[in-house]
């Protein structure tokens, strides 16, 4: 089931708050402005019900600087260097919003965008449709881009978002959802406790500015190596400022699963499925306690962690990477999975 209601206004234009409900009570609610998603409630294994997405509880906070609280990222997930970048022998210069580089599309990206909504229920499943026309030069980027991201939500307690994208001239396109995750419950302390199980056996390690190297290392022997569940924090004072990296997923193509998280506090197990070729780990670093968020609990650092499905950073750079160039009769299409499951004890 769904249901929608006045979640305020933006220059005039009216913002949604869409809830969808299954049958075995987990709860979504999302928004149409920058399609986030505020809140994910489920039953722990004691059938205590556990929000278990950071955010706020006002659109005013949200139209705020924040860290992109589940919201959709693009044109472009994550760092491109320098902001710049050449495509067809042509050099484009991005905004710069990130130190040197370019991130999530920049500072006015498609998390600061009302879009076009429309809300469906088919058997079980309830969800939003979601549309937005990026115009070209939009933060640098050429040709118009026309973008389509489905929130479902299944009787199976599965999340899908599907992801659809077309364009006018040759663009890089890159797009992910955002959610900060605490299985815990949001505020409920750091993630530091939870397990998790990341299905890659390289990763791509960074500069001092969180840039690609181009090299895609093994991760044996290094605290980057989540083939076999482990707590987040066993090797986290091995990894200098924490967790912040791309993980090359193992994939033979089609939906496959890249990546569990459990907490062994409430039973809850999250479950990520994508066709995506990379998974960013982002174990919360720059939290700071600076916000309060739902319920005024103030989030401090770790106490939400990002698992995003993408292609990898600084592509449009990285000839060797896989390819993020979107042309003119082409469609970009992915899909990413969050799927809840309750472990007994």
């Amino acid at each position: 089931m769904f249901k929608q209601q006045p979640f305020g206004t933006i220059a005039d234009q009216e913002i949604i708050l869409y809830t969808l409900e299954n049958k075995n009570g987990m709860i979504v609610r999302l928004t149409n402005f920058g399609g986030i998603v505020t809140s994910i409630h489920l039953p722990d294994r004691d059938g205590k019900p556990r929000d278990v997405v950071l955010g706020f509880d006002s659109l005013h906070s949200y139209i705020d600087e924040h860290p992109y609280f589940g919201c959709i990222v693009g044109r472009y997930a994550n760092r491109i260097a320098h902001g710049q970048f050449t495509l067809d022998g042509v050099s484009y210069q991005l905004a710069k919003n990130n130190g040197e580089n370019h991130l999530h599309g920049g500072p006015e990206g498609f998390d600061k965008k009302v879009w076009q909504a429309e809300s469906f229920q088919h058997g079980d499943d309830a969800g939003v449709i979601l549309e937005y026309l990026s115009p070209d030069g939009e933060e640098g980027y050429p040709g118009n881009l026309k973008v389509r991201v489905v929130y479902s939500l299944t009787g199976e307690n599965e999340l899908k978002i599907d992801y659809t994208a077309e364009c006018d001239a040759p663009t890089p396109v890159n797009l992910t959802h955002h959610s900060y995750f605490n299985l815990n419950g949001q505020g409920e302390g750091d993630i530091l406790g939870h397990e998790l199980m990341i299905n890659a056996d390289r990763y791509t390690p960074v500069d001092e500015g969180l840039i690609p190297t181009g090299v895609l290392q093994d991760l044996t022997g290094t605290p980057m190596d989540f083939r076999s569940p482990k707590t987040i924090g066993q090797d986290f004072d091995q990894v200098p400022g924490g967790y912040d990296h791309n993980f090359v997923l193992n994939k033979k193509g089609g939906l496959s699963l890249a990546a569990r998280l459990k907490s062994t506090v409430t039973g809850i197990v999250m479950d990520v499925l994508t066709t995506q070729p990379g998974l960013q780990f982002y174990s919360g670093n720059f939290l700071d306690g600076s916000l309060a968020g739902k319920e005024g609990k103030v989030y401090q650092k770790n106490y939400g962690l990002c698992l995003e499905t993408q292609h990898f950073p600084d592509s449009p750079n990285q000839p060797s990477f896989p390819d993020v160039i979107l042309r003119p009769g082409e469609k970009f299409h992915h899909q990413t999975i969050y799927k809840f499951n309750i472990e007994a004890y």
